[in-house]
């Protein structure tokens, strides 16, 4: 599957997606609660990947100015609906992916990317953007499944039988240890890894990185 065959995939279950429920409420609850107390009210913040507008829409009150990113106009479509029924001044929902960012380098002291690095197809690349997209010392925060811990079978099997059908979207496969050194890598220090997970096997790290 392509990127377009990604997109196609995101526009065709958004209405789905947005109506199911968070798995782990209290871990979700407990990464805004983090999170949250790593933004300032100074700050300019960049999400990727933001989906439904859920977690934008929870974040952007606290903050100077709040980007909401997908690349799905299905997704933003369903965000700025519940952006109109509780309009957030600080936020702004648009369909762009990283690369189309690229005139705002520099400008974001905060990129936050939830459930998203998994689903990039060139990951040092990404990361790469990301950094430049930041400012000097800015903050990188990822919360992100690595699905190199999961079931082999599944991961070597069932998932590409999926794609194959469009039944799934393009996923990387990576364990949590790849993740944080192709982080440092981009020119960041990890500042902390945590799990949120309150219950189940949840192997989605919580990273907030800094910007060398």
């Amino acid at each position: 599957m392509s990127m377009a065959g990604d997109t196609h995939f995101w526009d065709r279950i958004s209405r789905k997606y947005a109506m199911s429920a968070i798995a782990d409420q209290a871990g979700y609850e407990r990464t805004l609660d983090r999170t949250r107390a790593l933004l300032g009210p100074s700050d300019r913040v960049l999400e990727l990947g933001c989906g439904t507008g859920t977690t934008a829409l929870r974040l952007a009150g606290a903050v100077r100015d709040y980007l909401a990113t997908d690349l799905s106009a299905g997704m933003i479509a369903i965000a700025n609906e519940k952006h109109a029924a509780g309009l957030v001044p600080t936020l702004a929902f648009r369909i762009a992916t990283v690369e189309a960012l690229a005139p705002d380098a520099g400008r974001f002291s905060v990129v936050l990317g939830f459930n998203y690095l998994h689903l990039v197809r060139d990951l040092p690349g990404t990361l790469r953007r990301i950094h430049a997209l930041l400012e000097p010392r800015g903050l990188f925060i990822s919360k992100t499944p690595c699905l190199g811990h999961m079931n082999p079978l599944i991961r070597s099997a069932l998932l590409p039988a999926m794609r194959a059908i469009g039944k799934a979207p393009y996923a990387g496969v990576f364990r949590a240890a790849d993740l944080s050194q192709r982080i440092r890598a981009a020119g960041f220090d990890i500042l902390a890894a945590e799990s949120h997970a309150t219950k189940g096997n949840d192997n989605r790290p919580y990273i907030v990185a800094r910007k060398r």
